[in-house]
Order: structure tokens, then sequence, then C-alpha cells
């Protein structure tokens, strides 16, 4: 994967810089100091892959990562561990927390690797069949897969896709999250941030800002916490 790094701090661009070194499939095309300078070199050049600080001089990462074209995904590399709910209001891959674990950036690629794989091989134009008998058929290459609304334990927007996870298989449809939400059933699943809609039968537990389902530990946007909480959290919840 072709990537680029951008970070105001160059000690910080010098550290991801070496973990990509020690990282096969990884090229660096760029570093930047800011996110104006990488925008413009985006505009005539294209990267698979972005790592993206965000508290930077004026335009953060943020801002920056929401005009980054569709095709090219994002990983955010924060010293700050409460801007990670952020990260996923802007349907990044992942976020890192500085100084950077060789194990956890090692687990964000193959992530990335991963999805790039996925939007690959995505169909264009993807219909998606009836939502009213408990399961409706992908488009998935080069034949339609059945998916029971009981199998999935989340969906996660990813650009103009959207992944289906289920326990065996993820499934990637060119569908934006907004649209397949609308066409759920609202009693089962429910949207907890910008990029994530869950399964509310498959919650294992939670706390104020992370739903666990399964081993996915999945972030609860500040968007959506007062919705969740006052749908599926308080009248699902014993009280004294």
């Amino acid at each position: 994967m072709k990537c680029i790094i951008v970070d105001d701090e160059p000690l910080a661009r010098e550290a991801i810089q070496l973990l990509i070194d020690k990282t096969p499939g990884l090229e660096v095309l760029q570093s930047f100091g800011s996110a104006g300078s990488a925008a413009l070199f985006l505009k005539d050049h294209t990267a698979d892959l972005v790592f993206l600080d965000i508290e930077m001089p004026g335009m953060n990462g943020i801002e920056f990562s929401k005009t980054i074209p569709k095709n090219t995904l994002v990983i955010f590399t924060t010293a700050y561990a409460e801007y990670a709910l952020d990260s996923y209001e802007v349907e990044a891959v992942d976020y890192l927390i500085k100084p950077i674990q060789t194990e956890r950036f090692g687990k964000a690629i193959n992530k990335a690797a991963a999805y790039q794989a996925l939007l690959k091989g995505a169909v264009k134009d993807n219909p998606v069949g009836n939502f009213a008998d408990g399961y409706f058929f992908v488009k998935a290459e080069r034949m339609y897969v059945k998916i029971y609304f009981k199998d999935i334990l989340f969906i996660e927007g990813l650009k103009d896709y959207v992944v289906l996870q289920t326990e065996s298989q993820k499934v990637i449809t060119a569908m934006n999250i907004k649209t397949i939400y609308e066409q759920l059933p609202q009693n089962i699943f429910v949207r907890i941030s910008r990029s994530y809609i869950i399964n509310v039968q498959h919650i294992n537990s939670f706390d104020n800002n992370t739903v666990l389902i399964s081993k996915h530990e999945i972030p609860i946007g500040n968007t959506y916490r007062t919705h969740f909480f006052e749908e599926f959290v308080i009248k699902k919840t014993l009280s004294k």
C-alpha cells in the first residue's frame, strides 16, 4: 500500500516512518507537517493510506480527513485517547495512540489491508434484496450471499460501502450506512456512531463509550449516545 504521513511533529513522523520501514507491503510516498501541504499533494497523487495526526495547527486531522478522496483509507495517530471516538465519526479504519507499539501498528495495517482488498472486490451499484422476511441478499463478487438479520453482529460504514460483520465472515456492498439503516428493523439494530450500526441482540457488555460484541469493541459516538441509552439501554435495564 502506498501511504503518506501527516503530522506536525518531526519526531512523530520519524517514528511512523520507522514502523513502516519494518512492515512489508508499505511504501511511503511522502511525509507532511501540515494538512494543507498533504491536501495539495493528494490533488495530483494517489495514496492508499494516510497516517494522520489529529491535533495540528491550522486544519486539524478530523477536518482534513473529510476532504480525503473516497478510495484512500485513514489511520489516525494521536497522543490523546479522547480523540478515538471522533475518529470513528469520520469513518477511519483505526486509530493509534502515541507512542505507537509495533504490535498495535501491525494490527492496524492488517485491518487496512483487509479493507482495501474488500473495497477492490466490491461490486458497484449493488442491489440489496427484500428486507421484510428476516434476511436479504448481498452481491459479493459474482454471487448473491444470503444474510440473516440475526447473524449480523454489526455493520461498519467505510466510505461509500458498508461492511456486514457476522461471526464467520465480512461481506461488503456498495451502499452508504444511512441507506441500509433506514431499511433495517429498528427494534434490532441501532446506529451508535456515524460509522457503526449494531445488532442489540449480540451485545455482551457496554459502558458510556464502548459496546462489546463478540471480540469487537465498538465506539459510541457522541451524537448517537443519548439515543442509544434512551431507546435501548434504559428500556432493557432492570431497576430496583
